[in-house]
């Protein structure tokens, strides 16, 4: 959540969600920015909260511009710096297509 909160976002922990007809609860919600993010682990029950029909209507609405949320599975993460960067790289994308601006120290904190 450090990196979003570094960007400007005033995340939310445990933000729950309508997606799909039911209440998901992201790790991270911007409610105001609409941007947030779900690390998915199985410790944390996620894959059954984050189910194929979630993830088809996520994409749906992040593809119409209504929010954007980056799903990271702990199974395809390789070490923090990997995750560092795509939230960086996520963060650009959704600041870029829902017209924001991230902080000013934000790219200083990826140093």
């Amino acid at each position: 959540m450090a990196r979003f909160n570094a960007a400007g976002l005033s995340m939310q922990a445990d933000h729950p969600l309508v997606i799909a007809g039911r209440t998901v609860h992201l790790d991270g919600f911007d409610p105001h920015r609409k941007v947030g993010f779900e690390y998915i682990t199985t410790e944390a029950g996620d894959r059954e909260e984050i189910t194929e029909e979630v993830v088809l209507e996520l994409e749906s609405r992040m593809g119409r511009g209504d929010l954007y949320v980056l799903l990271v599975d702990e199974r395809e993460v390789s070490s923090a710096a990997t995750l560092e960067r795509a939230a960086d790289h996520f963060l650009r994308v959704a600041s870029a297509r829902l017209g924001f601006e991230l902080a000013e120290s934000f790219g200083e904190s990826g140093k």
